[in-house]
């Protein structure tokens, strides 16, 4: 773990208790005089350096030493339009998709995606904010959904496709907006509407699942 969330991160003086407090004790180790790092989400940008001054079986008590601002974030902003796919498909990739630098998730419903699917965006946030703890990421993911393709396209007309076609993906591609689908791919109607958008695909012979697509596609623009 990089850094800690703590809405009192600035204080002179910071109490963990509860499961971070044997996180921190019994799993990672920490012991008097130990130093920590931990940022405020009103203030993210700022790193504040605490010094572990009291250890007790229950309370951790920090001293603060100081504060700078310190960023990580990512060189390329990336907006990902992904067709709406089961949750649980979602939540197993979103770490490495924070981690690799992704900015936005836009998620779409599209002809095959399952209506019974329901995105749970304080979930996906907590589960970012994990992930920006262990990786050292400063800068927020944000979600937001779209009712489908065509309402999406109509707001970025520069979205790049990946889909089936004998385009292949550069190592040395930059663009700003990808649209994945979901499981099945594209249907007959929406392919027929992506037909004027730069469609690509990666230099494979086998079908990805979705995640796995938004994992291959993601990282070979980013890093």
């Amino acid at each position: 773990m990089i850094y800690i969330f703590d809405e009192n991160a600035g204080d002179d003086n910071l109490s963990i208790k509860g499961e971070l407090h044997k996180y921190l004790i019994k799993v990672r180790r920490h012991s008097l005089g130990d130093t920590l790092f931990f940022r405020n989400k009103a203030d993210i940008t700022k790193l504040h350096t605490y010094k572990i001054s009291a250890l007790e079986p229950r309370v951790v008590t920090l001293e603060h030493i100081s504060s700078k601002v310190l960023e990580v974030k990512p060189t390329k902003d990336l907006h990902v339009a992904w067709c709406i796919i089961d949750s649980k498909s979602v939540e197993k990739v979103l770490p490495s998709l924070c981690e690799i630098g992704v900015s936005r998730i836009s998620f779409i419903g599209c002809d095959r995606s399952q209506k019974n699917f329901k995105i749970d965006f304080k979930r996906y946030e907590r589960i970012v904010e994990a992930s920006m703890q262990q990786s050292g990421r400063t800068s927020i993911m944000t979600f937001d959904t779209y009712k489908n393709i065509a309402t999406f396209i109509d707001e970025f007309p520069d979205t790049k496709v990946f889909d089936f076609t004998q385009k292949i993906l550069q190592d040395s591609s930059d663009f700003k907006r990808v649209l994945i689908g979901c499981e099945g791919g594209f249907s007959e109607n929406e392919k027929n509407f992506l037909e004027s958008q730069d469609v690509f695909r990666l230099n494979s012979k086998m079908v990805l699942r979705s995640e796995s697509a938004v994992m291959a596609v993601t990282s070979k623009i980013l890093l």
